[in-house]
């Protein structure tokens, strides 16, 4: 068994037989081919969480999640989720023989929520819940004292609501922190309720307090601007997270108004010489294009913010280019068929009416 329990003695006590492996963690921190030698940056990486088992990073956060369930004692899974944390719950959930109930993000993703019932999950959607403030906030209280009933936690991917599964994530800060060689880097993380910023700054200042010659990499959060409760307190100095009374991204993932671990984020951000980005949804749909077409790398909407984000603090001047940016590209494309479409729907595609204008058209491709 490997994974993220390679790190098992920086991740809480799981007894083996608690432990799920389905092949999540070691995954690939790729140098960019073009949009970086395009951009002027001569070091940009991108930590490809897209190849977890099923399509984000939040595998590890599962994996962690169900392990401490079943060390507790097999207690059914309750979680909220926009798409990626359920269909993680959900699998895990399947390997380990567990029940899974989802309460899901109103206006989640067909193909996300697909998938969440294939792994066997019950999926219930709320009405504003996820980009309602108010509404939001009603439904994480009356799970919460469902599951404080139970003696279970709810599976809110937050360091607020569900600890446990959080360390899983701290693994990816665990692997890059091995890769790196000293050199001044700035680690990129998109951002919904702060959650895995939170998670890569505290996994490296883990690997700095064990490895006192380990040079700490600046953390840095992105958000869109429909949901900017943390990034932009974090570059104007604010001490606090501001809540909005209404998410208005587009960019599934990303969508939490409330402010769930944001206070802790603007503390470990600047104190690693990161600070907040914003970028414009159609900024991290530009993006999402020029993975899939520049780098060869299908990426969700979400998984373009940190790169959306880093491009833009490059431009202004914010990283020198020579510095190394590492961005976390977050979930796999095919987990938002919508996204899909919009960027295919009118280019490569050509009809014929029979296979001779067909060859006549490859032709002059080799012209």
């Amino acid at each position: 068994m490997s994974g993220i329990w390679n790190y098992q003695t920086l991740l809480p006590a799981i007894p083996k037989a608690s432990r799920i492996y389905l092949g999540e963690g070691n995954t690939p921190l790729v140098r960019s081919k073009r949009i970086g030698p395009d951009s002027g940056v001569s070091n940009l990486y991108f930590k490809l969480e897209t190849v977890n088992p099923s399509g984000s990073y939040k595998d590890r956060f599962a994996a962690a999640a169900v392990a401490g369930l079943l060390k507790h004692g097999r207690h059914p899974c309750l979680a909220t989720s926009s798409g990626n944390t359920g269909a993680a719950l959900a699998a895990y959930c399947s390997a380990a023989d567990l029940p899974c109930l989802i309460v899901v993000i109103d206006g989640a993703p067909a193909g996300k929520i697909k998938q969440m019932q294939l792994y066997g999950a019950e999926t219930l959607m709320v009405k504003g819940f996820g980009k309602d403030k108010t509404i939001t906030e009603k439904v994480f209280g009356a799970l919460t004292k469902i599951t404080s009933t139970h003696a279970s936690p709810v599976q809110i991917s937050a360091y607020h609501y569900a600890p446990e599964g959080m360390a899983g994530i701290e693994t990816i800060a665990f692997e890059i922190a091995e890769w790196l060689d000293g050199q001044k880097t700035h680690v990129f993380c998109p951002a919904g309720g702060g959650g895995l910023t939170l998670a890569i700054a505290r996994g490296l200042v883990k690997w700095k307090d064990l490895h006192s010659d380990f040079v700490l990499p600046a953390v840095h959060c992105v958000q869109p601007r429909g949901n900017n409760t943390i990034a932009w307190p974090l570059a104007a100095g604010k001490d606090l997270a501001t809540p909005v009374a209404r998410s208005t991204t587009a960019i599934s993932g990303l969508q939490v108004p409330n402010v769930i671990d944001g206070n802790e984020v603007l503390t470990l951000c600047r104190a690693s010489g990161g600070t907040g980005h914003w970028i414009t949804d159609e900024e991290a749909f530009a993006i999402q294009i020029k993975l899939a077409t520049h780098e060869g790398i299908y990426s969700e909407p979400a998984g373009a913010v940190a790169l959306a984000g880093a491009l833009k603090a490059v431009k202004k001047g914010i990283i020198p280019k020579d510095d190394t940016v590492i961005c976390l590209v977050t979930g796999h494309g095919f987990k938002d068929p919508a996204s899909a479409e919009r960027i295919t729907s009118t280019a490569n595609y050509r009809y014929f009416d029979n296979f001779e204008s067909t060859v006549k058209y490859i032709n002059t491709k080799f012209q």
